[in-house]
């Protein structure tokens, strides 16, 4: 059964890729409603960065930027080993979102945290962002950290229906729906809270180089997303932690 779920994700996702282009607005350029991409300042003062699900994916392409800005980046993973750069300004540990002892421990020191935790496609049961979330929230006030930056989805709360038929009809409801349910559940909980936090849907991540040509935007109706590399989802983490932008707002990112 995992594996015919393994295989199903897959193809839908490489179907889905195929089809996927640029985003759109009532069949138009995002350029009517989308806000331009953010542009980093020439220099920015350092901070203690904490990137839970540092070692691929989205968390991995914030490390990497962290680092270029000149922070200093703690990356948590449940199997460090995988991290696959190094860098005198990055420390690498082995830690659980799942379990509040070891955000309690990892947490204290850092200034901003950003949840970026990665599951398979097609998982069951999926309670790792919700539970997750909480610990991490408790752990942030255990240590007066107040700015956070978690990585939703494409088809969470008010997004849903906005990821076009493949998207929408296929890959959502017979792959990802466990896994977008309890991004939702993580996006409520987050929102409840009473720190600095903003949530990042991203439209369909890609492995393109960096853009920073891309739109965010915070009213869907007509929106269709379209997608966007994981370099500029970190551009725009990065940008948001640096200069405090979109507090306590939900934003699509998508090209």
């Amino acid at each position: 059964m995992m594996l015919l779920r393994f295989i199903t994700a897959t193809a839908l996702t490489i179907l889905l890729a195929a089809c996927v282009g640029p985003g759109s607005y009532n069949g138009k350029s995002l350029t009517a409603i989308g806000n331009a991409a953010p542009v980093l300042a020439n220099t920015s003062a350092p901070l203690q960065v904490l990137v839970i699900g540092g070692t691929s994916g989205v968390g991995l392409e914030v490390v990497k930027l962290s680092l270029a800005r000149g922070h200093k980046v703690t990356a948590v993973a449940r199997r460090p080993e995988r991290m696959p750069i190094s860098h005198p300004a990055l420390r690498v540990v082995k830690g659980d979102i799942t379990k509040l002892e070891s955000m309690n421990e990892i947490l204290p020191g850092n200034q901003v945290v950003i949840s970026a935790v990665g599951i398979a496609a097609g998982s069951r049961n999926v309670e790792v962002f919700s539970k997750g979330i909480k610990n991490v929230l408790l752990a942030m006030q255990q240590s007066t950290i107040d700015r956070l930056i978690t990585v939703s989805a494409i088809g969470v709360g008010d997004s849903d229906g906005h990821g076009g038929f493949f998207f929408d009809r296929l890959l959502k409801p017979f792959v990802l729906n466990s896994d977008i349910e309890d991004k939702g559940r993580q996006e409520k909980i987050v929102k409840n809270s009473k720190v600095n936090w903003t949530i990042v849907r991203p439209g369909f991540l890609t492995d393109k180089s960096i853009s920073e040509r891309y739109y965010v935007m915070d009213k869907l109706d007509g929106v269709e997303a379209g997608e966007i590399s994981r370099s500029d989802v970190a551009h725009f983490i990065v940008a948001c932690f640096e200069d405090n932008l979109y507090h306590r707002q939900t934003v699509l990112l998508s090209n």
